[in-house]
């Protein structure tokens, strides 16, 4: 078989986007690559499929997961040959590749390295970036790449390709390399947080962007239907929080101890950086931050600070801050590892200190933590309370949709120890995982809601959905299932795998989810994750732990698909964040859910409907450690929940107020007051009320003087006299008014139109950028855009180009206002103002451009040209150190700390 069958057709009709794709086929493959970026249910695997088509050679289809290659085979058989066999041609074993040849990623890679099958790997198995960092050498490549050859393999389609940030991605280079064929490269989210060198790796092997769509666009074109993030708050068990507080309470005890560590300070106080600082400054200026905590602890314990190290600092003013959990780290990482030549004579102390860290948790493979620790976040983020707040979300939204709900309910484990072959099942649910879940539900099943367990391993269905379920198989030629009844509840029963069941299984069980056979589905994130398709699902439930950027927004995809013949679906997608009471900011649990968050795009809560990312568009109050903010989020987040059609409405408006999304950053107005209180500073203004200020003033004054100077007329006897009455007077005034003066010009530099300064700096930013190569597109195509909005929070973000260019933009641009870290260059920018006022300014030339002194250079010409007068300094000097660590002491731009951020936005 050398071409497609010539009666290949899809049965649907094709979506905007899809259309615009296949109409500009031709151009986009002119590179032998084309390259899509589409949110999860775009319909990017019916468009790989014709694409593929189209191009009518013999095929090699990567997947990332065994479901979702078996999904790419039963959409392919349905959709184009409408049938439900699969006819011999397609094969799933890369070792007998055929005219199509379906497999994943890691069945390529072990294929080639003659491992095992990856059909052996279990589905709670993660693959993590070190999975990849393997002895793999490519042992049997030769003879995959013949077995391909032989099939004349010319069209690759790389499904999710952002899995192939570890070694997979060689494998597949080398094979690519070889075969030369046309890659076809899919994904729903890009793995722009990674490094340049890995993007340029992604993108050597995709090419460039040729198609990207976001969310919004596809709800606006109905491909999408409106969803929201909602989340649902728990509070630790009883027993949880006995361990929380004990381990707060032991860590600050642990701090009062070390914190007036007698041997500590003895240690310290005989080292070379405090005796003798001056003769240690290049080691000072190389460890800036142990260094500082030295002086930290010896200021806590009373210790005079000599004059000396004020110098050292280049401030003489600057004021030491208190002792606190960060510097405590800083400065044990320092004692106990960092430093071994000057506390060899504190070995046995550090050794004892070193296990008492340990007993405390206080430490963990030498990473020193006071706030965070590895056990009291797994309490958290696997808090048993999850099971309650779960089941909560299910009775709610089974009150709100009955038969018409079909839930999806996503966790990382299976605990099969909970499943278990004995007449009853009492026992205690104290750990999170899919049986768990499910035991939850079943033992309070009030609503004799229909609840089925599908992972890779174990499938559970309700006894009513059995006969569907046989039904459904045997139209696909199974006509024997192999099944048992539930040992302890008789309503559900146990379907056993089989060779003929195994390719099949997820999509029977999804076709009786679909019909409503099934209620509320639990399964693994791993099979169900990513990929996995049921339109049907208007509810979903992620009781998952993981946090990253890919994962977390390919789980989210599962319930914001349309479905056909449903036009008013609605997604709720629910978050589970178990809440520290013990923490200002929630906990690592919150903190993981805020990182998750950033993204996920969608309609804000705020007042005036927008759409953008963040959990900021929440609403979620900044006292949610409270148990009274607790319970007040959960009761306004069903609120919400249960009013669908609100939703849509807020969907429609949102959409109104743009035509694109945005990623810009976001820098907020830095002080605590009002922005619009302050706003009557900027110079305008600032004039306006000064003239204002020294009108009234000077009249009082001056009828003050006139009546003192009649007053002292007799004093009066010559014209000296009353040059010196006069010039008496009038010096009075200037250093009354004249400090008036200087005080609102002082706060006009305060709070001066940054946003000017954002664009500007952006522009020379953006023209080193393209000197550098970093950004290709036509200059006459790019525009730096900023805005300041009602709470003065400044914007700025670059128009035109590809996503790449923005995301390389913003990266830089963030590099260069954020606090000053340990840049190879730093911008000093000199201002003067009317002439006397001199002011300094301190900015990291990005990382990008740092790397080389031409660049470097060029920035600082940019910056000349457009923002003002500076310096560029080397910071790898002996004075370029010294410079370094003043300028992170008085950096206008740490004002900013770590508030500014990443926004994506609608406009």
């Amino acid at each position: 078989m050398t071409e497609y069958p010539q009666d290949i057709k899809f049965k649907y009709s094709w979506r905007k986007y899809q259309q615009r794709v296949l109409d500009e086929l031709q151009d986009h493959l002119s590179d032998e690559h084309l390259h899509v970026i589409a949110p999860p249910g775009s319909g990017k695997t019916v468009l790989g499929l014709e694409v593929a088509i189209r191009l009518n050679k013999p095929t090699l289809i990567l997947a990332p997961t065994i479901a979702i290659r078996n999904q790419w085979i039963q959409r392919f058989c349905e959709l184009f040959l409408q049938t439900t066999l699969t006819p011999d041609w397609i094969s799933r074993d890369i070792r007998n590749p055929k005219f199509m040849t379906v497999v994943t990623y890691q069945g390529l890679h072990a294929a080639c390295n003659n491992w095992r099958n990856e059909e052996e790997i279990d589905d709670e198995e993660e693959v993590t970036e070190e999975d990849g960092n393997d002895n793999s050498n490519n042992s049997e490549l030769k003879s995959i790449v013949s077995g391909l050859k032989s099939q004349n393999i010319k069209t690759i389609v790389v499904d999710e390709a952002h899995h192939l940030k570890n070694e997979w991605w060689q494998t597949l280079t080398k094979v690519k390399e070889k075969l030369q064929p046309i890659i076809v490269g899919l994904t729903a989210t890009p793995p722009y947080d990674v490094s340049a060198t890995e993007w340029q790796r992604y993108i050597s092997l995709n090419g460039p962007v040729d198609a990207e769509i976001s969310v919004p666009e596809l709800v606006l074109e109905g491909d999408l239907c409106p969803h929201q993030d909602y989340v649902h708050f728990t509070l630790p068990t009883e027993k949880e929080n006995r361990k929380i507080l004990e381990f707060r309470l032991n860590i600050e005890k642990l701090f009062q101890e070390i914190k007036t560590d007698e041997t500590i300070i003895k240690a310290i106080e005989q080292h070379p950086i405090w005796k003798k600082p001056t003769e240690q400054l290049d080691w000072i200026y190389n460890n800036l931050s142990y260094y500082s905590a030295c002086l930290i602890f010896l200021k806590s314990n009373e210790k005079e600070i000599p004059e000396t190290h004020l110098e050292v600092i280049g401030d003489r003013k600057f004021k030491i801050p208190n002792l606190d959990y960060e510097w405590i780290e800083t400065l044990l990482d320092f004692y106990l590892y960092k430093e071994k030549e000057h506390f060899k004579n504190f070995e046995e102390h550090q050794k004892s200190l070193e296990n008492k860290l340990r007993r405390y948790g206080a430490i963990e493979r030498r990473q020193i933590n006071f706030s965070h620790n590895k056990r009291l976040t797994g309490f958290l983020t696997s808090s048993i309370s999850k099971l309650s707040g779960i089941k909560e979300i299910v009775d709610f939204e089974y009150n709100q949709l009955g038969k018409d709900l079909r839930m999806v309910i996503l966790s990382d484990f299976i605990r099969k120890e909970f499943f278990i072959k004995e007449s009853e099942n009492n026992l205690e649910l104290n750990k999170i995982g899919i049986i768990p879940i499910f035991e939850k539900l079943r033992r309070e099943n009030k609503d004799n809601k229909r609840i089925a367990v599908l992972t890779g391993s174990l499938i559970i269905i309700p006894v009513s959905a059995y006969s569907a379920f046989e039904a459904k198989a045997a139209k696909i030629g199974i006509n024997q299932v192999n099944s048992s009844p539930v040992s302890y509840d008789s309503d559900y029963v146990l379907i056993n795998q089989t060779d003929q069941l195994k390719h099949d299984i997820v999509h029977l069980v999804t076709q009786i989810f679909q019909s409503g056979e099934i209620e509320v589905l639990i399964g693994t994130k791993s099979l169900l994750g990513e990929g996995w398709d049921a339109p049907a699902i208007n509810s979903l439930v992620l009781a998952s732990f993981v946090g990253s950027f890919v994962l977390s927004n390919q789980m989210r995809g599962r319930a914001i698909r349309a479905q056909n013949g449903n036009v008013g679906k609605t997604g709720n997608i629910w978050h589970l964040a178990c809440i520290d009471p013990t923490s200002q900011t929630g906990g690592d649990d919150f903190d993981l859910l805020k990182r998750r968050f950033r993204s996920f795009v969608g309609v804000s809560f705020k007042e005036e409907a927008g759409i953008e990312n963040g959990i900021g568009r929440l609403n979620i109050s900044e006292n949610i450690h409270l148990k009274e903010e607790v319970e007040k989020k959960n009761i306004e987040m069903f609120s919400y929940a249960g009013d669908r059609e609100s939703l849509k409405q807020r969907w429609k408006t949102a959409l109104e107020t743009g035509v694109n999304l945005v990623e810009e950053i976001k820098i907020p107005f830095p002080e605590e007051k009002e922005y619009n209180a302050v706003k009557s500073l900027y110079l305008y203004k600032t004039i306006g009320n000064l003239l204002a200020a020294l009108g009234s003033g000077l009249v009082a004054y001056a009828t003050e003087s006139i009546q003192a100077i009649f007053r002292s007329a007799r004093n009066i006897r010559t014209i000296e006299d009353l040059y010196f009455y006069l010039g008496f007077f009038g010096g009075i005034g200037v250093l009354i008014f004249g400090r008036l003066t200087f005080k609102t010009l002082i706060l006009y530099l305060k709070y001066r139109d940054i946003s000017k300064d954002i664009q500007q700096i952006g522009d020379a930013l953006l023209n080193s950028l393209i000197k550098a190569g970093l950004i290709n597109t036509d200059y006459s195509k790019l525009k730096v855009e900023t805005t300041v909005d009602n709470s003065g929070s400044i914007f700025c973000h670059l128009e035109g180009g590809t996503t790449y260019d923005k995301s390389t933009f913003i990266n830089a641009l963030q590099e260069v206002i954020a606090p000053i870290d340990n840049p190879r260059y730093v911008i000093i920018r000199k201002n003067m103002f009317m002439l006397f006022i001199k002011q300094k300014d301190y900015h990291s030339v990005p990382e990008a451009l740092g790397r080389n002194k031409n660049l470097a250079e060029y920035f600082k010409d940019q910056w000349e040209r457009l923002v003002g007068s500076c310096d560029l300094i080397y910071t790898r000097t002996l004075d370029g150190r010294k410079l370094l660590l003043r300028s992170r002491v008085k950096s206008l731009s740490a004002q900013f700390d770590e508030k500014v951020e990443h926004v994506n936005k609608w406009k």
